[in-house]
């Protein structure tokens, strides 16, 4: 045991010594209240298992110390960390005169706690007035700062104060890529900003999977159900705390119309808390049968309760933030999260102004199950912070220096120097094939794969599971960072859900299949499925002919007819996602049979399976074969002999194409009379073959005021690919009620 022991000290005696440090970095974390403690936690807990290289202080101040708001340092506490030092610093009344007291008396406070800890590092989190008396106690002290979630935008004075302790810190980790451009943008050094995630992000992905009904059932009672209750945290803003308790006051009357077990959070100690206390007496929400109002929540139970309700509803950055990662449907009142970057789990209510609106959003959103987010971190923001800490070089000067250099674009830089690509899973599935990619945000397709697609759901789904987990770990390698997953799939498809309705012939057994919840569960990435149609028309308007265009259609002319349409810059679904069908548009009452079942359609002239049959009926007739033509005895006839035959002057062959031209134009005639867009995209391996013949039916039989649209073949290689990245790339996150 003893030489195990010994072996164990001179490992750790030859790391120090290659990291050419042989101090111990004395960090010093201090918290201010519950909610920068669960970021900090995960932290302090990788600090204090690698004693080697730190020794831990604990500071303790703010809110944590005061009864009414639970006296969460005994949290701390629990959780088996010595607390150094505990400073009663709130100056109570609750106003805006008292923050500022806070902030003075943890300035007269502060100074002597830091002579004797004399810590290497303070690290400081986040926005709020006891953190700003923290990094200005720092700062003035000569005491290197990091700084955590710095760069992110919120609405309130919390703004100015986060980047008030960004100007203050020496060290910047940060949690999203756009939080890590707002720091460059403010002259901060790029070699001493971390773009690691949310600390927090690294206990909640790994949260869910507990045992939860205990849980619930102690905060909110013995009949409460999963999915079936709610969550309200709702603090005042103190730029406007008039209109604030005004918005609670409607909250918790829409809440008691709502009729839902609810939950609801006492305040934070900011300036407007005590009067939103006072109308939740007022309304007797601490005694009402449908609500238990607490003070505090230890968060290891308070992740379980929010993964598993129905919605929450507040203006908590939480709800922005953490809850993204379960899924779970985000009400969010107000401004004052107002610029913060969200998932697709987050209804913003800007203006709650009235309960009904409040009560509509309460409709919209309960019981909803959104894909989990991962904006704000993949569960591995710790390792990266130590790693970040170890190479904190204590002989460099401490004066901070601020750089004039132009924003770099799309770079990320991790503690290894690592440039990562913003990049998106794309799926493709087509009637032969089954396509994975890796796309980068400027459409390169950083690597594919590709198998043969199954023939049942079972083996498809397995397949699909297989080459994108397959894919996200070469990501790694290729050193992509994957922000979600994009399918494209024949037929009919509700992009909402991701549930693929009705599919076409060509996919066996896909028909009224959930994309999203497998793929999602497993990758623990946001999905978002569409038609293939669509999602060539996201192509065009990403990568293609259409960016910057605002009304366009694309039509892909492949094995069938397709399309997407753009409208004001938006992809039009329709009322039952039948939108932009634009292959089964009727140009001749009695054409020849459609595979719809219907007859004369654009797709029974003018697609590959189209031309198929009319070239075998002439191969049948022996009159498809031309001088320069060959072809073998068990050759399939297909669309590439008739077309090669038209070219040798097969005269039939001609006229077959001249009609299979003249239907696709007079479909595109009937789209200009119907959306009047300003440019048609024809796309797919036909697409060079009719666009002559598209214009020149244009020009015989459209309106005058629609003949100069522009008709123009897609320069895309993979459309299909492309644009399921699309859906993930350019997916609008931030939706406005």
């Amino acid at each position: 045991e003893l030489y195990f022991k010994n072996l164990s000290k001179q490992k750790q005696k030859e790391v120090m010594e290659k990291n050419g440090n042989n101090h111990k970095l004395r960090v010093c974390v201090a918290t201010c209240n519950r909610a920068d403690y669960s970021k900090l936690a995960p932290i302090m807990f990788g600090i204090k298992a690698e004693p080697q290289f730190f020794e831990l202080d604990v500071v303790v101040l703010g809110s944590h110390l005061i009864d009414d708001y639970g006296n969460t340092y005994r949290m701390i506490e629990q959780d088996d960390f010595d607390i150094h030092t505990r400073l009663h610093t709130i100056v109570r009344g609750e106003d805006e005169a008292a923050m500022v007291e806070s902030v003075g008396l943890a300035l007269v406070k502060l100074p002597d706690v830091l002579n004797r800890l004399k810590p290497d590092i303070m690290i400081v989190h986040g926005d709020r007035f006891d953190a700003l008396a923290l990094a200005t106690s720092a700062a003035l002290m000569n005491i290197r700062i990091l700084h955590i979630e710095g760069g992110e935008v919120s609405g309130t004075i919390d703004d100015s104060i986060r980047h008030a302790i960004t100007k203050l810190a020496h060290y910047h980790v940060c949690c999203t890529r756009s939080a890590e451009q707002h720091l460059i943008a403010m002259c901060e050094d790029h070699d001493r900003i971390l773009l690691a995630g949310c600390p927090s992000y690294d206990k909640l992905l790994s949260a869910k999977n507990k045992d939860y009904m205990s849980i619930i059932r102690m905060w909110l009672g013995e009949d409460v159900k999963p999915r079936d209750y709610i969550v309200a945290l709702q603090h005042p803003v103190t730029t406007d705390i008039k209109h604030s308790i005004k918005m609670f006051e409607l909250t918790l009357d829409a809440l008691i119309s709502f009729n839902k077990r609810t939950l609801v959070l006492f305040p934070n100690v900011d300036a407007g808390s005590k009067e939103m206390v006072r109308v939740m007496r007022k309304k007797g929400i601490e005694h009402h049968p449908n609500f238990r109002a607490v003070k505090h929540v230890p968060f290891d139970q308070f992740i379980q309760l929010v993964a598993h309700a129905g919605c929450m509803i507040g203006n908590s950055s939480c709800g922005v933030r953490e809850v993204g990662a379960f899924g779970t449907p985000v009400i969010n009142l107000g401004t004052r999260q107002t610029g913060r970057e969200t998932g697709e789990n987050v209804l913003h209510v800007r203006d709650a102004d009235t309960q009904d609106k409040i009560l509509h959003a309460l409709q919209l959103q309960f019981g909803k199950q959104y894909p989990c987010s991962k904006i704000y971190g993949d569960g591995n923001a710790v390792p990266r912070i130590l790693k970040f800490l170890k190479s904190i070089d204590l002989k460099e000067p401490l004066q901070k220096k601020f750089c004039f250099p132009p924003v770099k674009d799309n770079i990320s830089q991790d503690i290894d120097h690592i440039l990562e690509t913003q990049s998106a899973l794309s799926v493709d599935l087509g009637g032969t094939n089954l396509r994975v990619a890796i796309v980068s945000m400027k459409g390169e397709i950083v690597k594919k794969y590709t198998q043969l697609n199954p023939k049942t759901y079972e083996d498809r789904l397995d397949l699909i599971l297989k080459m994108c987990v397959e894919a996200a770990s070469e990501a790694v390698n290729l050193n992509c960072r994957i922000l979600g997953v994009g399918i494209s799939t024949g037929g009919r498809v509700n992009p909402r859900e991701g549930i693929v309705l009705h599919s076409t012939k060509l996919i066996q057994e896909w028909s009224s299949v959930d994309l999203r919840t497998p793929i999602s569960d497993a990758l623990h990435l946001p999905v978002w499925v569409d038609n293939d149609g669509n999602c060539a028309a996201l192509a065009e308007r990403k990568f293609g002919h259409g960016k910057g265009i605002e009304n366009f259609v694309t039509l892909i002319t492949g094995t069938g007819i397709g399309g997407g349409i753009i409208h004001q810059h938006e992809l039009i679904h329709g009322s039952s996602f039948c939108a932009a069908e634009l292959g089964h548009i009727v140009v001749s009452l009695d054409g020849p049979e459609c595979l719809c079942g219907s007859q004369g359609c654009i797709e029974a002239y003018a697609s590959g399976i189209a031309l198929q049959r009319e070239a075998k009926k002439l191969h049948d007739e022996d009159l498809l074969l031309v001088e320069g033509m060959s072809m073998k005895k068990e050759e399939v006839v297909s669309a590439a002999h008739l077309i090669q035959a038209a070219k040798l002057g097969n005269r039939k062959a001609e006229s077959i194409l001249r009609t299979a031209g003249t239907a696709l134009g007079l479909g595109v005639v009937n789209i200009l009379h119907t959306m009047n867009p300003s440019l048609v995209i024809l796309s797919g391996v036909l697409a060079s073959h009719y666009v002559n013949a598209v214009k020149d039916v244009i020009h015989r039989q459209a309106l005058s005021s629609v003949k100069t649209v522009d008709v123009v073949v897609s320069n895309l290689a993979d459309p299909a690919l492309l644009g399921a990245a699309s859906l993930v790339l350019d997916y609008t996150t931030r939706r406005i009620y």
